[in-house]
């Protein structure tokens, strides 16, 4: 068993050298949001986390695979961003986040607000579509606090795929007001997929698992069975 004791982008780091192995990864919270710890229930207390841990069992669950001509390939565990996400955590700098957490991202958030939100295409199967933000994600959590993958579960196999259409600023204000009270999908605009392949066709910037990847055109898999998470036994 390997135990990791760090945030997102550590168990990012992890990851990449237990992918195809059967040791079981645990979990301890760490970091700035720790977006799994959440998802997982562990909360954000190592004692608590621990206790929980204990009574955990292994799961072989899938991870996704990012690919680029430039940056090549790399795994993913929770989620990957596209467009606006990536853009607010490419902002983000350590120092700010050493000394305000989460709050770092939301000031480089502010920033991005005030100008139109770059568009990226994407598609899925046969279908495309222009927006300027896709979340491809394995898990519920989002930021530590929030919800947009509603129906996304480490148990399944695909991701499930959230798009916000438009470049107005103030129509992504309303998306993510939406976000906060957990309403999102029923807002025009956004569009909500299962697959377990997507690509991003432009250049648009990217981030997985909280930590800016590149700018470049992606595809983006899942690899079923790929990790041995330790899971307790009431994650849905």
């Amino acid at each position: 068993m390997i135990l990791t004791l760090g945030g997102d982008g550590t168990i990012n780091e992890v990851i990449q050298g237990m992918v195809h192995s059967n040791v079981p990864l645990g979990i301890l919270p760490g970091g700035t949001a720790n977006c799994l710890a959440m998802e997982l229930g562990f909360g954000g207390r190592i004692e608590r986390a621990a206790e929980r841990l204990a009574a955990s069992h292994p799961i072989p669950v899938a991870v996704g695979r990012i690919s680029g001509d430039q940056q090549g390939s790399r795994y993913f565990l929770l989620m990957c961003g596209a467009g606006l996400d990536a853009a607010i955590v490419y902002e983000v700098r350590a120092n700010l986040k050493r000394a305000f957490g989460k709050l770092a991202y939301w000031v480089a958030g502010l920033s991005q607000f005030r100008r139109r939100v770059e568009s990226l295409r994407v598609r899925i199967g046969k279908e495309q579509w222009n927006c300027g933000f896709a979340l491809i994600s394995r898990i519920r959590n989002y930021g530590g606090d929030l919800e947009i993958a509603s129906e996304a579960s480490l148990r399944n196999d695909d991701f499930e795929v959230v798009l916000f259409e438009g470049s107005h600023p103030l129509r992504f204000l309303l998306y993510f007001t939406a976000v906060g009270i957990r309403q999102v999908k029923r807002l025009p605009g956004v569009r909500v997929r299962k697959t377990s392949s997507v690509e991003i066709l432009t250049s648009a910037p990217s981030q997985i698992d909280g930590e800016y990847y590149g700018r470049e055109p992606l595809k983006i898999e899942a690899i079923p069975g790929a990790l041995t998470l330790l899971i307790p036994p009431n994650y849905g």
